[in-house]
């Protein structure tokens, strides 16, 4: 199985990327879109593993800020994930010369996928996998970010963070969680975007998850007009691909298959 890192230029950034899995190959590639905080690197296995259980080639890159990737600057204003949707997102497709895409997106990255895949850009997109979507701010995703607030300026976060992001830590912090508190930002809501969703959608979520409620994945079942499966995952957080990867890898795997 091939592993390859290298950069690409999109909408005007230096962008890093990993691929695994095949060149060459005739179906659709699956793209990876990381969360809040995190970029290829914080992936870690998943990429390979997915590859593996899916049989297909397995792509990501790191937004603006984060990891590796040129710096965004500061401060990320309130429309930072329909930006990337809409503006970055295609343009790195057609870098990376990928004309069937499978998105996988967690956190802030299945946001930004369900912009994407609803707007008219993403109408060929051949599945959409959201683990721990958001929709719409809730109140349990302000008060965990006002936590990580904490936790950076005062515990270990930062120190973590920064053997991913090195020179972007800051930015790629200070970035997102301003974004979120900005009192602007509490009437962010994207639930318009998901009807006019032409692909499958695959949605999973953590019964642990502390930073949305399963309200997340019921605006999925009550908005999309596509076909919806969903998946409430016991003893897991915000992260099904690290809290349960078995599970998440399986369900995957096989929605993948059916597309």
């Amino acid at each position: 199985m091939l592993n390859e890192e290298g950069y690409l230029l999109a909408a005007g950034k230096v962008l890093e990327y990993a691929f695994c899995g095949s060149r060459g190959s005739s179906g659709p590639v699956i793209l990876l879109l990381h969360e809040g905080l995190g970029c290829c690197a914080m992936w870690k296995d998943f990429p390979r593993q997915l590859a593996s259980a899916c049989k297909l080639p397995v792509l990501s890159y790191s937004r603006a800020g984060y990891g590796r990737s040129e710096a965004a600057g500061l401060p990320w204003p309130v429309s930072y994930m329909h930006d990337e949707a809409l503006v970055t997102l295609p343009a790195f497709l057609d870098a990376a010369g990928t004309a069937q895409v499978i998105l996988v997106g967690h956190s802030d990255g299945a946001s930004i996928a369900s912009i994407y895949a609803g707007s008219p850009m993403g109408a060929d997109i051949r599945g959409l996998v959201l683990m721990a979507p958001h929709f719409f701010v809730e109140d349990i995703s302000l008060k965990s970010i006002i936590a990580a607030r904490k936790l950076y300026d005062q515990g270990d976060l930062r120190r973590g963070l920064e053997k991913y992001h090195g020179l972007n830590t800051d930015e790629a912090f200070n970035g997102w969680n301003g974004a979120w508190l900005n009192p602007e930002f509490r009437e962010w809501n994207i639930t318009s975007c998901l009807a006019a969703i032409k692909a499958p959608v695959l949605g999973l979520q953590g019964a642990d998850d502390e930073y949305g409620t399963s309200a997340q994945l019921e605006a999925m079942k009550q908005h999309c007009t596509a076909a919806v499966e969903t998946h409430m995952l016991a003893r897991c957080g915000h992260s099904p691909h690290r809290d349960q990867p078995e599970m998440s890898l399986k369900v995957i795997a096989k929605f993948v298959a059916q597309l």
